[in-house]
């Protein structure tokens, strides 16, 4: 018999501790596009981190489970605050689970007819990201926004659905927060 010690995660941070983590960066300059004012997006410096993600390695088979964390990190593009770029699964049926491990902001999620929900992430909080359904991270708050995720191996991720048709709500600063305005309200 041989015991192994697993993965484990600092759920305060949100921290994966293992040998294998795959670890990726997502740079302003990757998400042309994405946020409203893209003038503003592109006089910034393009080098500057948006968000990360760690996972364990992916597991493709068939009833396998993919176990990963965003991190997004404070700041604003124009008005708007930091967020993942958002991704419906490549194959739609599939849902997925976040959990809320630092910081304060929202789980963006619209139906692919078009109707929004909006849900707070908080330290502790659970998600649940039906089927056919897209979402989106933003940090609304000042520190780093970690949320956990698990998925199935199989749903892959669909990333031209922001493109195809994007989301259908923007969440802005405001004086007392943040404000949710319909995508057509931004100039």
């Amino acid at each position: 018999m041989h015991l192994s010690i697993p993965p484990t995660v600092n759920y305060l941070t949100g921290h994966i501790d293992a040998d294998n983590v795959i670890a990726k960066e997502t740079t302003l300059g990757a998400l042309e596009g994405v946020f409203a004012d893209e003038v503003k997006r592109a006089e910034s410096a393009q080098d500057n981190i948006i968000y990360r993600v760690e996972m364990l390695p992916a597991q493709h088979a068939e009833g396998e489970l993919n176990f990963g964390v965003s991190h997004i990190e404070p700041g604003l593009i124009g008005e708007e605050f930091h967020m993942t770029r958002g991704h419906i699964h490549q194959r739609k049926e599939q849902a997925e689970f976040y959990f809320g491990s630092q910081g304060e902001g929202l789980l963006l999620m619209q139906t692919e007819q078009g109707d929004v929900s909006i849900e707070k992430v908080f330290p502790g909080s659970v998600h649940h990201i039906p089927g056919f359904v897209a979402h989106r991270l933003i940090n609304t708050g000042n520190t780093r926004l970690s949320a956990l995720a698990v998925w199935p191996a199989i749903a892959g991720h669909n990333y031209d659905f922001l493109k195809d048709v994007g989301f259908n709500v923007r969440v802005l600063k405001s004086s007392t927060g943040y404000k949710i305005v319909s995508n057509d309200a931004v100039d």
